[in-house]
């Protein structure tokens, strides 16, 4: 039984993948057409990144479409064929079921409508920054809402109250499991949020996060979930393709902010979010890297980095940007094995 989930996971991977790079031009056309372009920040807080990324104003934003788009046309699609057409194939390929897929899918697509506002707010020149757009204080408040109704949801819903930590045990923490539970989806959004400034950063090391999170959700038996993860694994493909150095959109908030919940999300669903921080390894540091730049000029006046998060210092010390991107792609990867590889250890426990 399990070739047939492998099948059906590689599938609708390949599948979204195909769909994705197929609509990419008529959203591309989109966004050039309307002048959906980037604001550069040039309020005088960041002068080294505003002379660095100069070049990139402009260039449109919103391609985070591509993936959340794809990924909510694929649930919806082979949630209602079955209902329209009866074949059993069509049965068999639905994944979205509400013990599994339905919340990180809601969370995927309402944090996507306010990454996407954003976005306009940003390429429209208004808000709160030089460049336009929310600032951190905002952000960090629709993290904080977000989480707060997806921790009830566990909490009064799915009465999760358990937590496991690998190589010890599971561990009932009662009430206490809905702050830890906004702390990691606040946590994992802003640090997604932040390793997206690069061309091709945030997509590949997204990519490798997902897939990771994808094998151990099919190692558990959870095969919609898994599934979940390979149809926004076969999106963020066919995204990167476009947005490879020299990028021809960014995935701007719309993609970064869902994507980070969602992973978030898909973690405390497989209950192993305790392997976030390993596969996840460069969002931690790009997270410390800004608070502690932050912290280091309210507190002592000077800046420990030439420019923050640490992408941008590397990029600054003279690194050039396709060599950062695919170095922290090789990073992400080798993370990604030792989070699966610790997985796989624990299960053997």
């Amino acid at each position: 039984m399990q070739e047939f989930y492998i099948i059906k996971i590689l599938f609708l991977s390949t599948l979204a993948f195909v769909f994705t790079f197929a609509w990419t031009p008529a959203l591309t056309h989109f966004l050039y057409k309307y002048n959906l372009g980037k604001k550069i920040r040039d309020n005088g807080a960041t002068p080294v990144f505003t002379k660095m990324h100069a070049h990139k104003a402009g260039t449109p934003t919103m391609g985070g479409i591509l993936i959340w788009a794809t990924v909510l046309f694929f649930s919806l699609l082979f949630f209602y064929l079955p209902k329209i057409f009866s074949f059993d194939v069509l049965d068999n390929l639905n994944f979205l079921s509400r013990s599994e897929t339905l919340l990180p899918l809601g969370a995927l697509i309402a944090t996507a409508l306010v990454g996407l506002f954003d976005d306009w707010l940003d390429v429209r020149g208004k808000g709160i920054l030089g460049g336009g757009g929310l600032n951190i204080k905002h952000r960090l408040f629709i993290y904080t809402i977000i989480a707060v109704i997806g921790a009830c949801w566990f909490y009064f819903k799915l009465n999760w109250t358990v937590l496991h930590i690998p190589f010890l045990n599971n561990f009932e923490i009662g009430w206490w499991y809905i702050p830890f539970f906004i702390f990691v989806i606040v946590a994992t959004s802003f640090s997604v949020n932040e390793i997206d400034g690069l061309d091709g950063l945030a997509g590949g090391t997204l990519l490798a996060s997902f897939s990771a999170f994808g094998v151990i959700a099919f190692v558990m038996g959870r095969y919609d979930l898994a599934t979940f993860c390979g149809v926004i694994v076969g999106s963020l493909l066919a995204f990167l393709w476009f947005n490879i150095i020299p990028a021809r959109f960014y995935m701007g908030d719309t993609g970064a902010m869902s994507l980070g919940v969602t992973l978030g999300i898909i973690a405390m669903l497989t209950n192993y979010v305790m392997l976030l921080p390993v596969i996840g390894f460069l969002f931690v540091v790009e997270a410390l890297s800004l608070i502690i730049q932050v912290c280091s000029k309210k507190f002592f006046g000077k800046k420990i980095f030439l420019s923050s998060p640490i992408h941008h210092h590397l990029e600054a010390s003279g690194w050039q940007e396709a060599k950062i991107v695919m170095r922290f792609w090789v990073i992400a990867g080798v993370t990604a094995v030792i989070g699966l590889l610790l997985f796989l250890l624990d299960r053997m426990m």
